[in-house]
């Protein structure tokens, strides 16, 4: 699916929606993104060493995440809500004109809690893996689910 799909599914808009395209093939997500070196993450981080932050790579791949999860229907009238993330291992710095593939995996379910492994690549090589979980609160929430 292209950004104007994702924007069906997914509850981000720009410039927090970090997903070009995504797709669901024998139950994982796959999704890109490329970086251009014009998103404000990247611009003031660093001046001269430009560089994607961590916590940008973790929330790129909380959202193709959220591509897997929806791909049934669960998301409808809910939100996503990060509930945690563990094993966070950076490897690799994703910089402007790079590529990042995200691949995912929901590993179990239990209520609204969905539990999920990921890793992001740049070329084949891995520049950030973790697991995480998240929770599916529903949308007409009156303190947004937090």
């Amino acid at each position: 699916m292209d950004r104007a799909e994702l924007k069906g599914l997914l509850p981000h808009r720009e410039p927090m929606l970090l997903l070009d395209d995504a797709s669901v093939v024998d139950g994982e997500a796959v999704g890109h993104l490329t970086i251009t070196g014009d998103e404000f993450f990247v611009r003031g981080h660093f001046p001269g060493n430009p560089v994607v932050p961590g916590v940008i790579l973790c929330e790129m791949l909380a959202q193709n995440c959220c591509v897997l999860l929806g791909e049934g229907g669960a998301t409808e009238g809910t939100t996503p809500y990060y509930t945690s993330l563990d094993k966070v291992r950076f490897r690799r710095p994703v910089r402007p004109g790079d590529t990042v593939e995200l691949r995912c995996r929901i590993t179990r379910e239990r209520g609204p809690f969905h539990f999920a492994t990921g890793e992001a690549c740049v070329d084949g090589v891995t520049c950030c893996t973790a697991e995480m979980s998240f929770a599916l609160m529903p949308t007409d929430d009156a303190d947004g689910g937090q």
